[in-house]
């Protein structure tokens, strides 16, 4: 993966169509703006149960979108990234229909895991409350096969999207053979989609145990043999992170997002600053994505202290509520379907209070943090909430995932705040001090310096939360720059190095 900016977007809510039309706004508004793209996302059907992550057919391009050939031109405009949606599948799959109708006659009928395929001998009421699932209920779904027979299936998301039993050989057919029609089709990075959630060991959480680290392993070692990097996606207790990205190619930095909302908020950097130190460094640094703000990232687990104190975490949320006007209030908790425990729903823009100079020094920190910055398409274009999307569909994820049609995409490039944006991701993706060593200072807990050098080459940020300042200083050629309260720009482009 090249260490430069990253997109992260699905392809009809930002293009408003299908990938050539993605890919002509990439080669358009874009151009050589992106190392890479994340497309979430784009099998049969991209728009079922949970906006794509409930696949009938992983192995095809959803023909309303294109196919894999327009996947592989997309590719020589910047390298792609795909979802292995490891967990489930959907119900409407041609498999499960073919169990259902079968029964134990079929050849998928070891591949849906089932309460009994766990728990041979019954579950007992202390084994069934210590299962994790990030929503509300539990994890498992009854239906009725056509012969009556009915089983109890587990549905760790929804009951439309069936949990793949990966110890079946069937199961473990299905997900190697997604991953080779990805080699076959060009694709070089791979996302590993709830792979928290896969396995599951009976008397544990079923959710990131010893077991779950083994499956990981193996699953990432068949995929290099297949000449794709790994990129593993957990939301979990920020210790975990930690292991995980210690025996896998690339993680998630989630814990990133709600420290520098805090640090800006309270005007101290000194939880930010204690991350920032033990952070993984083959890290994905984002701010928002297709899912919302985290907070189990940054919060205890059980008697293990988080990140902030408990309070501190309430604290931020409420004060994402508050910025938000509470629009996010309306998209999380109780008040939203279909929703994970373990996030507030709201765009960063306006989790910031849509305020420009802010919004900007976060992006710069998360820029000039330990790891590869990846953009989703909706804060590249500082999006506000969409409150009549969340209305309309009562899924609390929506208030963030806005459509966008070239007309809109247009309008929102005349703003300065993504002008601004823009010109930061191409310093980014340009200064050859980035490709170097990270360093980090902070005498008070309401500053904090963070520098990237590399050879002759350097650049540093500046920040004091506490009057909400920041400098950004760089080498440029021959002489320094310097900018206040801004975004950096090169005299020259520097040629990386």
């Amino acid at each position: 993966m090249k260490n430069q900016v990253q997109l992260i977007t699905y392809v009809d809510r930002f293009s408003g169509g299908n990938l050539k039309d993605l890919k002509a706004l990439i080669d358009g508004h874009f151009k050589d703006l992106f190392a890479g793209i994340h497309v979430l996302p784009f099998f049969q059907p991209f728009d079922g149960s949970d906006a794509g992550f409930d696949p009938i057919d992983h192995s095809i391009v959803d023909p309303r979108l294109g196919t894999w050939k327009d996947i592989k031109s997309l590719s020589q405009s910047a390298d792609v990234m795909a979802d292995l949606i490891v967990n489930h599948i959907s119900s409407e799959s041609a498999q499960f229909k073919d169990y259902l109708k079968r029964g134990t006659q079929s050849p998928y009928a070891g591949m849906f895991l089932t309460v009994e395929d766990v728990f041979p001998q019954g579950i007992t009421e202390q084994e069934l409350l210590t299962i994790y699932r990030p929503r509300p209920g539990l994890p498992f779904t009854i239906r009725t096969l056509q012969d009556g027979t009915k089983r109890v299936f587990w549905t760790t998301f929804t009951p439309q999207q069936m949990d793949i039993n990966i110890k079946d050989p069937k199961g473990e057919e299905y997900i190697r053979n997604i991953l080779c029609t990805f080699q076959a089709q060009g694709i070089k990075m791979i996302r590993m989609d709830a792979i928290g959630y896969a396995v599951k060991t009976p008397g544990t959480s079923c959710f990131m145990t010893g077991e779950s680290y083994e499956f990981i392993a193996k699953l990432s070692n068949f995929a290099k043999s297949l000449g794709m990097e790994v990129l593993v996606e957990v939301h979990a207790y920020y210790k975990r992170q930690i292991e995980i990205a210690e025996r896998v190619d690339w993680v998630y930095d989630f814990a990133l997002p709600p420290l520098i909302l805090q640090a800006i908020y309270e005007g101290t950097g000194k939880n930010l600053k204690a991350w920032l130190e033990i952070s993984p460094r083959n890290a994905i640094t984002v701010l928002d994505t297709h899912d919302g703000i985290g907070v189990i990232d940054i919060g205890r687990a059980g008697n293990e202290p988080g990140l902030i104190t408990d309070e501190e975490v309430l604290k931020l949320v409420d004060k994402i509520h508050e910025n938000s006007g509470g629009q996010s209030k309306l998209a999380t908790g109780a008040a939203a379907s279909n929703l994970d425990l373990y996030q507030v729903n709201c765009t960063y823009y306006n989790a910031l209070g849509k305020h420009d100079r802010r919004y900007l020094l976060a992006r710069l920190i998360q820029f000039f943090a330990p790891g590869i910055p990846q953009v989703y398409y909706a804060g590249l274009l500082a999006a506000e909430n969409d409150i009549t999307l969340l209305e309309q569909t009562h899924e609390g994820r929506d208030i963030n995932r806005p459509y966008y049609t070239p007309g809109k995409v247009r309008q929102a490039l005349g703003q300065p705040v993504v002008q601004d944006l823009m010109q930061l991701i191409r310093f980014r993706n340009h200064h050859p001090a980035f490709q170097g060593s990270f360093t980090m200072e902070g005498s008070h807990d309401h500053t904090l310096k963070l520098r990237w050098d590399h050879s002759t080459h350097w650049t540093q940020l500046d920040i004091n939360f506490q009057t909400g300042q920041y400098q950004v200083s760089w080498s440029d050629g021959e002489s320094p720059g310097k900018v206040d309260n801004g975004v950096p720009k090169l005299k020259t482009r520097q040629a990386d190095t």
